[in-house]
């Protein structure tokens, strides 16, 4: 090996150790989206009210009349009120916003629970799970 060859190995070898990666990790751990709809309030505010009444019940609200839904959000926001000081802070707006995501899951866990508990004892057994996951295959 010629002193050129070496040199040439060490430059490439240095700029290697010295180059920083290109690859760019998000170290962040993202909230989930709080609805699957567009974020866009210029045209309609779907994904507000998935996020403010989640998914199941914004499409109840979705049906009724506008002084329907008006006296109902009225009850809804004295909900989210917690210090009963008749306004609604970010802080409460976000727990509410928490709450209703959260409630979400929770209703999907139970209905997902019933589905795979199919004798009804509260426990899934493997056969249970088996049955209800790949029964259609079976």
């Amino acid at each position: 090996m010629t002193i050129a060859q070496l040199l040439l190995c060490l430059s490439l070898s240095m700029l290697c150790i010295s180059s920083k990666p290109t690859e760019k990790k998000d170290r962040v751990h993202h909230d989930p989206q709080l609805s699957n709809k567009v974020h866009d309030d210029a045209q309609n505010f779907d994904y507000d009210h998935d996020a403010f009444l989640g998914a199941d019940e914004a499409k109840t609200f979705d049906q009724l009349t506008p002084e329907e839904s008006k006296e109902r959000l009225g009850k809804i926001v004295s909900k989210i009120d917690e210090d009963k000081d008749g306004f609604v802070t970010v802080e409460e707006l976000k727990d509410w916003i928490k709450f209703a995501q959260k409630r979400w899951i929770y209703e999907d866990v139970e209905r997902q629970w019933k589905g795979h508990d199919l004798n009804e004892d509260g426990l899934i057994s493997w056969e249970e799970y088996k049955n209800a996951t790949y029964g259609y295959i079976l």
